[in-house]
């Protein structure tokens, strides 16, 4: 079997791990659906890679509003690798205590908002406060992890907690431990990645189900579509009501930030 045979081959155990989940997937869409129902949002963070999850929620073709997409440069800011902005800075931040409650400050939540914090390991410090922080809130909160990989990792945190202590639903992407799924000859170290192949596959499944009960309800989303699928004049249409929608949804996170409730209720 070929290296890229071999990789392929790993891929679809990753669906099969996927496929095993259709319950809690659509759990976790009626979580999310009911949060944009109620004209909140899904706060969706993740910190190294694990961006690459929270921008295939939104905004992308495929895509549609009720997602917040918590994205911190300082964690996730990669091509540099070295010097000013670099790999080592970022490696080090997001296991830096406090931070997470610095990151949310800047939001008005609400226990009727949703959340979706994605770490291959569940162990670094950042993403396992967002859960935390979020849940404390009243948010219900799902978390996107390596299952394998996080039972054999030690949390950065002292109290050895990891993400999915603070989750109410725990999705596995199914990469094995140390993420990389091919073994090369006469290299010592393992190759490819799997985690963000099966992260994005929850992702997506959670979209599709998530529309799915949006539609039913009367709601359905406005997708970004292309203009090769519904004509040019459609997909700016949709665009347009796309990030209309978006600024409407998002601008309720800021409406009340810094202003305690006994002042806001009183006005």
């Amino acid at each position: 079997m070929s290296y890229t045979q071999e990789y392929l081959q790993k891929c679809k155990e990753l669906v099969e791990q996927v496929s095993v989940q259709e319950d809690e997937i659509k759990k976790v869409a009626s979580l999310f659906a009911d949060a944009i129902l109620a004209g909140r949002m899904v706060h969706v963070f993740g910190s190294g890679h694990s961006r690459i999850m929270v921008e295939e929620m939104w905004p992308r073709y495929g895509s549609f509003p009720g997602f917040n997409p918590i994205v911190e440069l300082s964690l996730t800011f990669h091509n540099l690798v070295v010097g000013a902005n670099g790999q080592r800075q970022a490696m080090f931040l997001e296991n830096v205590p406090g931070l997470a409650q610095q990151i949310l400050r800047n939001f008005d939540l609400s226990d009727l908002d949703a959340a979706l914090v994605i770490s291959s390991s569940g162990c670094n410090v950042v993403p396992i406060e967002m859960a935390e922080l979020f849940q404390k809130a009243g948010i219900k909160t799902v978390g996107i992890i390596s299952r394998k990989h996080s039972e054999v990792s030690t949390s950065k945190r002292a109290d050895g907690k990891k993400l999915q202590d603070f989750c109410d639903v725990v999705l596995d992407s199914g990469a094995p431990i140390g993420d990389a799924m091919v073994k090369i000859e006469n290299l010592d170290t393992p190759v490819a990645p799997g985690s963000t192949v099966g992260s994005c596959m929850l992702i997506n499944c959670i979209k599709a189900e998530v529309a799915h009960l949006l539609t039913q309800a009367g709601r359905p989303p406005k997708v970004l579509t292309a203009g090769a699928v519904v004509g040019a004049e459609r997909a700016t249409e949709l665009f347009q009501a796309a990030y209309d929608e978006h600024a409407h949804r998002i601008s309720k996170m800021y409406r009340q930030v810094g202003i305690p409730s006994y002042v806001s209720e009183g006005n």
